[in-house]
């Protein structure tokens, strides 16, 4: 059974850095594993994405300032983010998509991060 945990959120000021992990326990191979978000009035939108072959996506709001990283040993997937806008404030969401057996997706409970100005 997959289970996603999301940790690391918190309150930051503008141009700091956070690093949010995801335990992605039961994850034994996945189509997509991604980080989105959503800010309160706002509809929830994709951050970054990761493939199977390890191709990574991201919106362009946070390219050159998130990325993306799977740990396989230990079934984690993280966001770094740096440079921080109070902009990105937002509750930040794991997701998990496969094919196999058949098609799914699952989501964490949320990290909210709070960028002050």
């Amino acid at each position: 059974q997959v289970q996603l945990v999301e940790s690391g959120g918190g309150l930051v000021q503008s141009g700091g850095s956070l690093r949010l992990s995801c335990a992605t326990s039961g994850v034994i191979s996945f189509y997509r594993l991604g980080w989105y978000r959503q800010a309160p009035g706002h509809q929830r939108e994709e951050v970054a994405t990761i493939m199977s072959d390890s191709s990574t996506d991201y919106a362009d709001s946070v390219k050159g300032r998130f990325t993306i990283a799977r740990d396989n040993a230990k079934n984690a997937l993280y966001l770094q983010m740096n440079s921080l806008k109070p902009e990105d404030t937002a509750v930040y969401y794991c997701y998990y998509e496969s094919s196999i057996p058949s098609w799914r997706e699952i989501w964490g409970q949320g990290t909210q991060v709070t960028v002050q100005s």
